[in-house]
């Protein structure tokens, strides 16, 4: 199947929620290209850069559930290759 390149950004503001964000990016990790993170100390908030070459439903997918986890939101954006 087609995959697709795609970014995937997170502010976390509840830092209760880091160990489950761990464990799905860890859970989704092969199709994991690289990933980075920012904490801005003054706005008390974690931003959080990952990148993905899988099929766009397993993207949504995680895109989804990270919004689930309290504190934390997250949006995909696709390449278009």
């Amino acid at each position: 199947m087609e995959t697709k390149v795609a970014v995937i950004g997170i502010i976390v503001e509840n830092l209760d929620s880091v160990e489950a964000l761990n464990e799905l990016l860890s859970e989704y990790g092969e199709y994991i290209i690289g990933r980075m993170g920012i904490p801005y100390k003054a706005k008390g908030v974690n931003c959080i850069t990952v990148v993905m070459d899988a099929q766009a439903d397993t993207i949504n997918t995680l895109c989804g559930k990270i919004g689930k986890l309290e504190g934390v939101s997250s949006k995909a954006a696709f390449a278009n290759v």
